[in-house]
């Protein structure tokens, strides 16, 4: 199993709408079992979900205290991605995430209050020897702080080189639990989300398995872990 954060200081980065849509593509290009964690108090994710028809992407109800044993259970249960969303501050929640994560995501929107917000979260990464990769999310099209912004982030880390545009069908698309790819598949939006995906996907393919999740591996059983799942 894989485990991914996603994270950002700075409010209103659209943290939950891109775990949300990373977790669905995900299922769709084949890389599941996915499951969902949301530690954010707002709850933003657990709300979304509700409201899905479909099946999947599974959602895991735990807490900060048990979030490692509850990793690990769900590795076991044959779970292949878990996608972590986490609150909009550097919190000890944020931290203790990051103890288990493989990946960390950090959504920024191209404006100089989000860059400025990112140090403390890419500080927070580096000091746990978490990978980390930027996504410029809500950008306009051809603007020039979007080309200005990409700059600046990749002189700090790794930036994925999907640009997530401004669109209404974004935001849309989470008021009854689902994503732009359920809504239009051949839309700019679920384009730019599959190419996103793609990149991510082969990033953590590539990552040594000593590194997943700093926690024990163990054989996965073949089936049974999704009526188990309400209980993690």
């Amino acid at each position: 199993m894989k485990v991914i954060a996603v994270a950002s200081q700075k409010g209103g980065s659209g943290k939950t709408t891109l775990a949300g849509h990373l977790a669905v593509q995900a299922e769709m290009a084949g890389a599941g079992p996915v499951a969902l964690v949301d530690t954010d108090p707002q709850g933003s994710l657990s709300e979304w979900w509700n409201e899905r028809e479909a099946e999947t992407p599974l959602f895991a109800r735990t807490s900060i205290e048990k979030l490692k044993a509850d990793v690990e259970r769900m590795d076991r249960m044959g779970i292949n991605l878990l996608i972590i969303d986490t609150p909009p501050a550097i919190t000890e929640t944020i931290a203790n995430v990051l103890t288990v994560a493989d990946l960390l995501i950090i959504p920024t929107r191209p404006s100089p209050h989000d860059l400025r917000a990112v140090g403390a979260t890419v500080e927070l990464a580096e000091g746990l020897d978490t990978p980390l990769i930027f996504v410029v999310n809500g950008a306009t099209p051809r603007a020039r702080i979007t080309g200005e912004a990409a700059i600046a982030l990749s002189q700090h880390g790794t930036l994925a080189p999907s640009i997530l545009h401004q669109r209404v069908d974004f935001a849309s698309s989470m008021i009854d639990g689902r994503t732009v790819m359920e809504l239009n598949s051949a839309s700019k939006s679920s384009e730019e989300i599959t190419k996103l995906w793609s990149y991510i996907h082969e990033r953590i393919n590539k990552m040594p398995v000593s590194m997943s999740s700093h926690i024990s591996r163990s054989p996965k059983p073949a089936n049974g872990f999704g009526a188990q799942m309400a209980s993690v």
